[in-house]
C-alpha cells in the first residue's frame, strides 16, 4: 500500500532532503530488482508512485538532485551479468509516464505549445516486455542487445536469433540498427510457469519478467524453449530506410520482413486518444500478449527532432498506463504459512476472480499489523487489485457489504504446522515461530540452503525437500550428504538418470566456497553480500562461529544487528552439532578465494566444465581462477552447462556437450578470454 504523502508546501528543506534520499535508495532496490535481477519487489503502479513524487520533490527542491538518482537514468542503474557488454551507438531511452487522461492532456499543451501547432500522432499499443536494438548489415542480423542502463547493455545476440518472428536476414540488404520489444506470449508463460511448478521451480511473477530472465541466459537452448517474440517499432536512423513519420516507419518495418504490432492508429489531435484507450482498454485481456497502457508518439520525424529528448526521455512520445485492474470478491478464509526464519504470514484465500487475464483467489496478508490495519474479516467483500499482472493485493474492505454478525478476525497464537506458541520479536511487525525443530521451518530451510544463490543443489526444490522430509531421509542440512541411491529412487518421479544428477549436484556442492555455506545456513537477516564480506573477513567456518560480535560488526557493511544474529546462531548446541556432521561430510568449511569478483566479467554467474588434459598449466589452477572470476565450475555436463572448456585426450564430456549444443572451447580459446580479463592464467 502506498503511504499518504505530506503536501510538498508543507516540507521544510531538511524533510524534503530526507525524504528525496529515502525515495532514491528505495527506487535504486526496486530497479536493481526489476531490470537486473527479473524479480519484481512491488507492482508496477507503486513504483510510478514513488517515481511521481521523486519527481516532483526534485523539481522544488533542485539542489538535492544526485547524478546517480533514479530520476538522471535510464533502464537498470547497472549492467552485471555475465554476458558480453554492448555500447549503444545512440542512447537507448525510457518513455516518462502519465495516468490519466488529464495529464496526457498537459503533455499534449506543452508538446503544442513548444512545436508552435497542433502534431499530428501515432498511437501505439504499450508492449509489457525487455527493449532491445538489433543492429543489420548488409541485411544480416549481427547483433542484438538489451537496453541496460540506456548506454551499455547486454549481448544477447546468439539468444534473439532463436526467437523465429526476428529474421536473420531482411528482405533487403540495408545496413541498420532497429529498436523494439521482446516480449513472451500469454500462452507461453502459461506453459513455462506450470512446467516450471512441476520442477518445483519458483514461478516466475510475470511476462515481463519471464521474458527478461529468457532473453538474459547464458543457455540458448532454454531460450529457444522459452517461445519469445518481438516487436519492432523504432530507428534512429530513419534515413536508411526514406520514411519521415513514425506510421511510415513501421509499414517499412513490415516490408523488411521485421515484426510490427498492427494496432497503430494516426490521429490529427489528442481529442481522438480517448475511442483508442478505451477500445484497448477493453480489449487488453483478449490479445496475445501483455500491454499495460497506449504510447503516444509525435508521428513527423522532424517534429521529433525539434522536440529532443531529456537525459532520459524523448519530448515527443509519453507512455499513458492503464490503471491497476480492480475486481471484487468475498474472503472464504485466511491461511497462515511458516517461512524459514519462523515468519509466519497470513493469505487470504478468496472466491476466485478474473485479473489482467488470470483467476485469482489468493492475496498475501503480509503480518498481522497488516491485517489489523486492514481490519479485513473472514467473511468480507474486498476490492482486490493486481497492477502490472504481478502481485495480487486487496484494496480496501466495503463495509457497507459487511454482514452484520461478522466478527474480528482473531491472530493465531499457535504454530499453524508444529503447534508451538506464536512470539512477536521485539520490534518486528512478524509473527514468528522460534520452534527450531518446526517442520515447516526445516522445509524452507533446507530448500535455501539447495538453492541457487546458496549452494546450488540442482534437482533439490521444494517438492523433493518435502518428499524427503516425510520420508524421514532429511532431517537438517547435513543429512542431505548422507542421501543414497536407493533412498533416492523410492520417491515418486525419480529415476536412475534423476538420482545421478541429484547425487552428482549434491558432491559438487562439497566445493562450494564458505561464502555460499555461511549463506545456506539461513541465519537471519545474513544475505549473500553478507555472507561474502564475513566469509572474506574470517576464512573459515569455525572462526566466524568463535567470533565475537565486535570482532564481525566491525567489517564494513555489517553492523551490530547482523553480527548479534551470527553469533547467537552459533551459539547454539544445533550448530555447533551441524559444523561437525557437515565437517565430516566433507564439506568445504573455508573461503577459497581472497579475490573480491568483478561481476562484469565474461565468466560470472556461468555454469563450466573442464575436461581432458591443459598443456599450460593444471585444472585445478584453471578451476581456481574460474571462480575467483565469478564461475561456478562443475564435474558433470547438462543442458544448463554454458561452457565445456576441452584439453588433449577429452572423451565422453566433449561428446555429450557437443550433443547438447553446449559453446565448446579449447585451451587456446580460454588463455585468450583470461588474457582479455586482464589476470594471466
Amino acid at each position: 500500500m502506498l503511504p499518504e504523502f505530506t503536501p510538498v508546501n508543507n516540507l521544510t528543506t531538511q524533510m524534503a532532503q530526507q525524504e528525496i534520499a529515502t525515495l532514491q535508495k528505495r527506487l535504486t532496490d526496486y530497479g536493481v530488482a526489476y531490470y537486473e535481477e527479473d524479480a519484481p519487489l512491488v507492482e508496477d503502479y507503486i513504483y510510478d508512485a514513488f517515481y511521481a513524487r521523486l519527481v516532483l520533490l526534485e523539481a522544488q527542491f533542485p539542489q538535492f538532485v544526485t547524478p546517480d538518482s533514479p530520476t538522471q537514468n535510464v533502464g537498470g542503474a547497472k549492467v552485471k551479468s555475465g554476458l558480453a557488454k554492448v555500447v549503444h551507438p545512440a542512447p537507448m531511452l525510457s518513455l516518462g509516464d502519465v495516468f490519466s487522461l488529464e495529464e496526457l492532456q498537459e503533455w499534449d499543451e506543452r508538446t503544442t505549445k513548444t512545436l508552435g501547432f497542433q502534431s499530428e500522432y501515432n498511437l501505439e499499443l504499450k508492449i509489457d516486455g525487455l527493449a532491445v536494438a538489433l543492429t543489420y548489415v548488409d541485411g544480416k542480423l549481427v547483433q542484438a542487445s538489451t537496453r541496460g542502463n540506456g548506454s551499455i547493455g547486454e549481448d544477447v545476440t546468439a539468444n534473439v536469433k532463436t526467437i523465429r518472428s526476428i529474421p536473420q536476414t531482411l528482405t533487403e540488404p540495408i545496413t541498420i540498427e532497429v529498436r523494439g520489444e521482446i516480449y513472451m506470449p500469454k500462452s507461453s508463460f502459461a506453459t513455462l510457469n506450470k512446467q516450471r511448478e512441476a520442477d518445483g521451480l519458483e514461478p516466475f511473477a510475470n511476462p515481463r519478467n519471464a521474458a527478461a530472465g529468457s532473453l538474459r541466459q547464458l543457455n540458448v537452448a532454454i531460450t529457444k524453449k522459452r517461445e519469445l517474440s518481438a516487436f519492432v517499432y523504432y530507428t534512429a536512423d530513419p534515413d536508411a530506410i526514406g520514411v519521415t513519420t513514425q506510421s511510415g516507419a513501421l509499414e517499412r518495418f513490415a516490408a523488411l520482413g521485421l515484426p510490427t504490432d498492427d494496432h497503430n492508429r494516426v490521429i490529427a489531435k489528442m481529442a481522438d486518444i480517448d475511442a483508442y484507450i478505451a477500445e484497448y482498454t477493453s480489449q487488453r485481456e483478449r490479445l496475445a500478449y501483455g500491454i499495460d497502457g497506449v504510447v503516444v508518439k509525435v508521428n513527423h520525424l522532424d517534429n521529433q527532432l525539434d522536440l529532443g529528448h531529456t537525459v532520459k526521455i524523448p519530448r515527443w512520445a509519453i507512455a499513458y498506463k492503464f490503471p491497476p485492474e480492480e475486481a471484487l470478491t468475498v474472503v472464504l478464509d485466511i491461511e497462515w504459512t511458516v517461512g524459514r526464519t519462523g515468519a509466519v504470514t497470513p493469505t487470504a484465500v478468496m472466491d476466485p476472480v478474473q485479473l489482467a487475464g488470470t483467476t485469482v483467489q489468493r492475496a498475501s496478508l503480509h503480518n498481522p499489523d497488516y491485517l489489523n490495519a486492514k481490519d479485513i474479516r473472514i467473511g468480507d467483500t474486498v476490492t482486490l487489485h493486481k497492477a502490472g499482472d504481478i502481485i495480487p493485493e486487496i484494496g480496501q474492505v466495503l463495509l457497507a457489504e459487511r454482514p452484520a454478525n461478522n466478527q474480528v478476525y482473531d491472530i493465531p497464537t499457535f504454530c499453524p504446522a508444529c503447534h508451538s506458541e506464536l512470539v512477536h520479536l521485539d520490534g518486528e511487525v512478524a509473527l514468528r515461530c522460534i520452534n527450531p525443530f518446526c517442520v515447516a521451518q526445516i522445509q524452507e530451510k533446507l530448500t535455501h540452503f539447495a538453492s541457487r544463490n546458496a549452494m546450488n543443489i540442482d534437482g533439490m526444490g521444494p517438492r523433493v525437500v518435502s518428499q524427503l522430509l516425510k520420508a524421514n531421509y532429511i532431517q537438517d542440512v547435513a543429512s542431505i550428504y548422507r542421501l543414497q541411491e536407493t533412498q533416492l529412487l523410492s520417491l515418486d518421479k525419480f529415476k536412475e538418470k534423476s538420482v545421478t544428477n541429484l547425487l552428482s549436484a549434491i558432491t559438487t556442492s562439497k566445493s562450494n566456497s564458505l561464502e555460499r555455506l555461511l549463506f545456506g545456513l539461513g541465519i537471519r537477516m545474513v544475505g549473500a553480500k553478507a555472507a561474502r564480506l564475513i566469509a572474506e573477513k574470517f576464512k573459515t567456518l569455525q572462526a566466524i562461529a568463535d567470533a565475537s560480535v565486535i570482532d564481525i560488526a566491525s567489517i564494513a557493511g555489517i553492523g551490530e544487528t547482523i553480527a548479534l544474529s551470527v553469533v547467537q546462531y552459533f551459539k547454539t548446541p544445533e550448530a555447533k552439532q551441524l559444523l561437525i556432521e557437515l565437517r565430516e561430510a566433507g564439506v568445504n568449511q573455508t573461503y577459497l578465494s581472497d579475490v573480491i569478483v568483478d561481476e562484469t566479467s565474461f565468466f560470472y554467474g556461468k555454469k563450466i566444465v573442464l575436461t581432458g588434459k591443459l598443456e599450460k598449466g593444471s585444472r585445478t589452477e584453471a578451476t581456481k581462477w574460474l571462480q575467483d572470476h565469478g564461475a561456478q565450475v562443475t564435474g558433470s555436463v547438462s543442458a544448463k552447462t554454458d561452457l565445456l572448456i576441452a584439453g588433449e585426450d577429452a572423451g565422453s564430456k566433449l561428446d555429450k556437450a557437443n550433443a547438447l549444443g553446449v559453446t565448446v572451447w579449447d585451451e587456446q580459446a580460454f588463455i585468450e578470454a583470461q588474457a582479455k580479463e586482464g589476470t594471466d592464467k
